[in-house]
């Protein structure tokens, strides 16, 4: 079992916004494994795990999709920026 909480869990979820990408990667996939390892505790409220669960993923994406615009990729695929190709 894990001393971390669905608390501490979404206090990361949402720090992880203001991070850089490999950070807030490395801090997301820790959360997840910290979700993961909760799913076997009886006293964890299972529909909360779950909606973080869709949290997480979503902002995972997130973190990701941002990295690409930040890479170039957002101007190819937003042609009104004054960046674009």
């Amino acid at each position: 079992m894990t001393d971390t909480t669905l608390d501490d869990i979404e206090r990361n979820l949402n720090r992880a916004v203001d991070l850089e990408t490999d950070e807030a990667i490395s801090v997301l996939q820790t959360a997840k494994q910290d979700l993961e390892a909760l799913g076997t505790d009886a006293d964890v409220d299972e529909a909360r795990r779950r909606a973080l669960e869709d949290r997480l993923d979503q902002r995972m994406r997130e973190v990701k999709e941002r990295d690409a615009y930040d890479s170039g990729l957002g101007a190819a695929m937003n042609p009104e920026e004054d960046d674009a190709p």
